[in-house]
């Protein structure tokens, strides 16, 4: 369905067109009521003063609403062949042409079917009878005078009118062509969109849940032979963490397909000493350290840092040569940090670009956050931080 323009463009445009006509009507006025008070006439005659007044009257109307065209133009051709009547010539005797001019034009352009014919034909007509007053002879010179002036400015109207709903249509066409463009795209993103979803479904969710139920087999096995603890952990790490992928990549999948359950809480900040304890079980030491009171935060903001934290843990271990990793989160005012620091290779691999640390920018940035990453002047070890400026807390 197409919306049309609003009302209060609607108010400014019919006001436009309101104070237009109403200045044609002045313009018309002038014009006529000067080039009849300048002719050899017998001014301030009885005649002479019905004339004037009833061109005034005539082309005033030309400022009423266009629903009034056919009547106004009619009255315009009237006042033109009674004042001829009154008058009696002499033969280039003028009265109101404008005003029959602009008359016809507007019954042109705003009419429509037998009303506009019919008013085509009394314009014509009417002029015809007034140049017979002024003492023509009826011949095809009075025909093609009536014509010029009545036929012309009627088929301009009509010309303007057609031309003007001519843009509106090819305007509505073009707009619809970009709304369909448009949903075609939304159409291609989706099916897209679920394209992705069904690969990842089909692949990554199959491996993981593969990874899932070994780690738990090797876990029952485990417990019940009373094997090793520490491979224990390790494995129970495992199938937690696959589950928690599992839920993760599920949730990335709703999101895919334009859907968002709410099953459960998105992690934030306060779940950071969870996932620090799900590496410590594997062996891993990670010390933790928070300074200040943390505020309220948006629950966006607040998810987006427990994936930071998650990131620069990931990071760590994958890039990292062993050792401790430490994770501090500061609060001051207004002002909220997350650093982690931990043990790089001598190579220097671990300064090389990747997936992780763009990553980390990309959700830093999305909450205005300044992320920083680089070797510690020890040479020795790595900090990745990211800060951000909450504002005043009062």
């Amino acid at each position: 369905m197409t919306k049309g323009p609003p009302p209060t463009m609607l108010a400014r445009a019919r006001t436009s067109l309101q104070r237009q006509s109403l200045l044609v009507a002045v313009v018309c006025v002038g014009a006529d009521v000067l080039s009849f008070v300048t002719q050899d006439l017998p001014a301030g005659s009885f005649a002479w003063t019905v004339a004037l007044l009833a061109i005034v009257a005539a082309d005033a109307a030309l400022a009423t609403s266009t629903k009034w065209s056919g009547v106004t133009a009619v009255a315009a051709v009237a006042v033109n062949v009674g004042a001829a009547v009154l008058l009696g010539g002499p033969a280039d005797l003028r009265l109101n042409e404008a005003g029959v001019l602009v008359a016809s034009y507007r019954a042109g352009a705003w009419l429509r079917g037998t009303q506009a014919v019919a008013t085509l034909g009394a314009v014509i007509g009417g002029l015809v009878f007034a140049h017979l007053a002024r003492g023509y002879t009826l011949d095809w010179h009075v025909a093609v005078a009536a014509a010029k002036i009545g036929l012309v400015s009627w088929l301009v109207g009509r010309y303007t009118t057609a031309r003007r709903a001519y843009l509106e249509e090819m305007r509505r066409q073009a707009e619809q062509e970009k709304r369909e463009a448009q949903a075609e795209v939304d159409r291609a993103v989706t099916e897209d969109r679920a394209a992705i979803a069904r690969d990842l479904h089909d692949v990554v969710t199959h491996h993981v849940s593969a990874i899932s139920v070994h780690a738990g087999a090797a876990r029952l096995r485990l417990t019940r032979t009373g094997g090793d603890q520490s491979a224990l952990a390790s494995v129970c790490s495992v199938e937690n963490s696959s589950r928690s992928a599992l839920h993760d990549l599920r949730h990335m999948l709703d999101l895919l397909l334009g859907q968002r359950p709410k099953a459960r809480r998105d992690p934030g900040l306060d779940d950071v000493g969870e996932l620090l304890e799900s590496l410590r079980s594997t062996g891993i030491a990670v010390r933790l350290e928070t300074t200040g009171t943390p505020p309220a935060l948006p629950g966006p903001l607040d998810a987006a840092l427990f994936r930071i934290v998650q990131e620069m843990l990931t990071n760590a271990l994958r890039h990292g040569s062993g050792g401790p990793i430490d994770v501090a989160i500061r609060h001051s005012a207004g002002r909220l940090e997350v650093e982690t620091v931990n043990p790089f290779p001598a190579t220097g691999e671990a300064t090389a670009e990747g997936r992780g640390l763009t990553g980390i920018r990309a959700r830093a940035q999305a909450f205005a956050g300044r992320p920083a990453s680089g070797p510690r002047p020890d040479g020795r070890t790595w900090r990745t931080a990211v800060s951000f400026d909450l504002g005043d807390p009062a």
